[in-house]
C-alpha cells in the first residue's frame, strides 16, 4: 500500500500554485481539535465524519455498497487522566494512521469512539448522547461491558489492521507505520483491555469454519456469512446522513453499539430446509428463487402477524421492518462475522443518531407482539434468527466528528 506521503505532496504544490494567502484560508478552515495543534493536514482528503465510508466504498452491480473484508475492535482503557497533553498524544496517533493509509478499502478506515467509562470518569455521563447498555431480551443475558473507548479498524488488507494495532500499542515511540514515522502511539494514553476480530464477504466465512457452531460442510465459496444470506442492501440500510446527530455539543457525531454474538447454526443448515432458512431470515411470504430478484432492498408485505397466524413462522427482516420511518432503516450497520473464542459469531456495530432507535429495531427483533398469533411461536422458535444466536455482551461508545474526536467534552 503506497503512503499517503505523495497525495500530500501533490496537495501542497496545489496550495503553492494558489499562493500563500489560499494555503492560509486553508488551513483556518481546519479545526485543531481543541489540542493547541496546528490544523490537521489531511483534513481535505478525508469525512470529518468518522465513519463515512459510503462515497468510498466499491459496489455490486445491484448498488449495494461492499464493506472492507476483515475488521479490529480494539477496546481501550484509559491509563491517564484527561488533559490537554493526552489529547494531542490522541490526536497525533490518529493522524499518523491517517498519514500512513488511504481512506479506502484497500487502505484502512477507522473510528476513534468514547464509551460510558470514559464520560463516567469526567462525572458527564447524563450530558453524553450514550448511557450504560441494558439487557433487551427475556432470553439473553449478556455481559453490560463499559469502556474508556474503543478504535474500529477496516480494510481488505488484513496485515494493515494488524501493523496498526503494533504500532499505536506494541512497539516503543520511533517505528513506522507504512512508512510513516510514530512519533506519537495510541498506546502512551491508552491501554488494550479487549481485541475483537472479524471479517465479511464472499469466501471467508468458508474459510474460517472450522470452530464449534457450524456444521462440517455446511457452506460454499459463495456464502457472504455463517447464515448464508447477503446482509447490506442498502435499502435495508439507514443513510449516514440519518445516523448523524443534526445539533447540539455532539452534532456531526453519531452513537455505536457493539455487541458480540454467538451463533450456532447446526439446525439452522442440517435442520431447516432452504424454504425454512427464507422464512426465517425474511418471511415465510418468500420462496427461495425470489432472493436472486431481491437487489438494492426487500419487498416486505407489511403483514407480520398474519404471517405468524398462517405460518406458525416469522422471519427476522420482517420484524426490524416494523420500526422503520418513513419506509427506511433507522440504524447503519456495519455487522461482520467472526471466529473469536473458536465459535461461530457476530460482532454486531450499529450507528445510530440516538440509542433509542437501537434498542426500538432490538425490541422489534424480539418479536413478542407475535407470540399471542401462533403457539408454535415462543421467544425463540420460528421467531426469526432468534433460536440461532445469544448475545455475549453490549457496549455504547459516542463518535465525535474527526475534528474532535480526542477527548469529547473535556
Amino acid at each position: 500500500m503506497t503512503s499517503r506521503r505523495s497525495a500530500l505532496a501533490r496537495l501542497g504544490g496545489v496550495a503553492g500554485a494558489i499562493g500563500l494567502s489560499g494555503c492560509a484560508q486553508f488551513l483556518e478552515s481546519a479545526s485543531d481539535s481543541g489540542t493547541d495543534l496546528p490544523p490537521n493536514p489531511h483534513a481535505a482528503d478525508l469525512p470529518n465524519r468518522q465513519f463515512a465510508q459510503t462515497e468510498y466504498l466499491p459496489t455490486n452491480a445491484a448498488g449495494n455498497d461492499l464493506q472492507a473484508r476483515y475488521r479490529r475492535l480494539l477496546f481501550l482503557n484509559l491509563d491517564v487522566d484527561p488533559s490537554t497533553e493526552a489529547a494531542r498524544t490522541v490526536e497525533r496517533g490518529m493522524r499518523t494512521i491517517e498519514a500512513a493509509y488511504d481512506w479506502s478499502t484497500e487502505g484502512v478506515f477507522h473510528v476513534l469512539g468514547w464509551g460510558t467509562a470514559y464520560f463516567r470518569r469526567l462525572g458527564k455521563l447524563t450530558e453524553a448522547p450514550i448511557s450504560k447498555p441494558q439487557v433487551l431480551s427475556r432470553t439473553d443475558n449478556p455481559d453490560l461491558l463499559e469502556f474508556d473507548a474503543v478504535l474500529v479498524l477496516e480494510s481488505d488488507v488484513p496485515s494493515q489492521l494488524t501493523a496498526i494495532e503494533n504500532a499505536m500499542f506494541r512497539s516503543r515511540a520511533g517505528g513506522t507505520l507504512n512508512g510513516e514515522p510514530v512519533e506519537h502511539s495510541l498506546g502512551d494514553v491508552f491501554s488494550i483491555a479487549e481485541v475483537r476480530t472479524g471479517f465479511l464477504g464472499e469466501g471467508l466465512p468458508a474459510q474460517h469454519a472450522d470452530v464449534e457452531g457450524i456444521p462440517a460442510g455446511a457452506l460454499s465459496q459463495d456464502d457472504p456469512t455463517f447464515m448464508g444470506f447477503f446482509s447490506d442492501r442498502q435499502g435495508t440500510q439507514a443513510s449516514e446522513d440519518f445516523v448523524t446527530i443534526p445539533d447540539g455539543k455532539f452534532a456531526g457525531g453519531t452513537t455505536l453499539h457493539a455487541a458480540h454474538l454467538t451463533q450456532n447454526l447446526d439446525t439452522w443448515w442440517e435442520g431447516l430446509d432452504d424454504a425454512g432458512r427464507v422464512a426465517r431470515m425474511f418471511s415465510p411470504e418468500f420462496d427461495p428463487s425470489d432472493i436472486p430478484n431481491f437487489e438494492s432492498n426487500v419487498p416486505f408485505s407489511d403483514a407480520v402477524r398474519d404471517h405468524a397466524r398462517e405460518f406458525d413462522v416469522v422471519g427476522h427482516h420482517e420484524k426490524v421492518a416494523q420500526v422503520r420511518r418513513d419506509g427506511k432503516p433507522l440504524i447503519l450497520r456495519r455487522d461482520f462475522n467472526t471466529t473469536d473464542g473458536d465459535h461461530a459469531g457476530v460482532h454486531f456495530l450499529s450507528f445510530q443518531q440516538r440509542l433509542q432507535h437501537f434498542r426500538a429495531t432490538r425490541r422489534a427483533m424480539n418479536g413478542w407482539y407475535v407470540r399471542d398469533d401462533s403457539p408454535a411461536i415462543t421467544d425463540r422458535e420460528n421467531n426469526g434468527i432468534l433460536n440461532f444466536i445469544d448475545v455475549q455482551s453490549r457496549a455504547n461508545f459516542y463518535v465525535p466528528p474527526r475534528d474532535k474526536r480526542a477527548f469529547p467534552l473535556y
